[in-house]
């Protein structure tokens, strides 16, 4: 672990403790977190065809994933996510000459059948934006007509364009979702503030609240503190761009 911060690939995160730009609370039980600064992670992976080797395999603290710093040849640094298996001192490469090794970029053109990817670009040259959190990975299922079939982790299958960027292998700290918290200070830590149940709450403050003694979440359905219904309330967006390239949904 380096303990030396890169500082040109790190700068301070700003606290907005769930707040938006009125100051109005946009997201709840968020607040207090421990000082942080972030590191700025190479989603592009464009220095093609210069090799670079691992200098170190770090803990940050804004991902589920550890972190790698990639020294090039022509002395620039940059961070990547650390996939399983990655090596200090292990030699990582990107573009049309690099090998089919984990940790390695290229586009999903150049990639078997069968190879398992993450940081998957959704449009040519924006960036990796799908398959970033540790443990996750793709798989390539199948080529035609200049366009790759993925199976995602969630199991729905997705078209991409076969010039989109991906990198071989999956995600490193694999255990992350089995970890103990602990303690309610480490969660405030994070930035995460307690959640009260509905029915803790006055009837002012949230629609299940109020009665004598304990009572249930009441008739037809449960709500939201803004008496939305909540039970089977489909939440995600149509994004027309994006939802015409799913093959089988999850």
């Amino acid at each position: 672990m380096n303990l030396q911060r890169i500082k040109s690939l790190t700068e301070i995160l700003p606290k907005n403790s769930g707040r938006d730009v009125y100051g109005h609370v946009a997201v709840r039980h968020q607040g207090g977190r421990h000082k942080r600064f972030y590191r700025m992670i190479d989603w592009k992976r464009d220095k093609d065809n210069v090799d670079a080797r691992v200098v170190t395999i770090e803990y940050d603290p804004n991902r589920s994933s550890e972190i790698a710093l990639l020294q090039y040849r022509d002395g620039e640094k940059r961070y990547i996510i650390a996939p399983v298996g990655l090596r200090l001192g292990q030699a990582i490469k990107s573009g049309d000459t690099a090998p089919l090794v984990a940790g390695n970029s290229m586009q999903l053109a150049r990639m078997p059948i069968g190879t398992v990817v993450h940081n998957v670009e959704i449009k040519p040259g924006r960036g990796a934006q799908m398959i970033r959190s540790a443990g996750s990975m793709a798989m390539v299922l199948a080529k035609e007509g200049g366009l790759v079939q993925l199976k995602l982790p969630s199991g729905e299958i997705r078209v991409f364009d076969e010039k989109c960027r991906a990198t071989i292998g999956q995600i490193g700290n694999v255990e992350w979702a089995n970890r103990v918290i602990g303690k309610a200070g480490r969660s405030r830590n994070m930035g995460i503030r307690p959640s009260v149940r509905g029915v803790a709450q006055n009837p002012r403050s949230h629609p299940h609240g109020g009665g004598e003694g304990r009572s249930g979440i009441g008739l037809p359905s449960p709500k939201s503190p803004w008496g939305k219904h909540t039970l089977g309330k489909k939440t995600r967006k149509r994004k027309k761009y994006s939802d015409r390239f799913i093959l089988q949904r999850r």
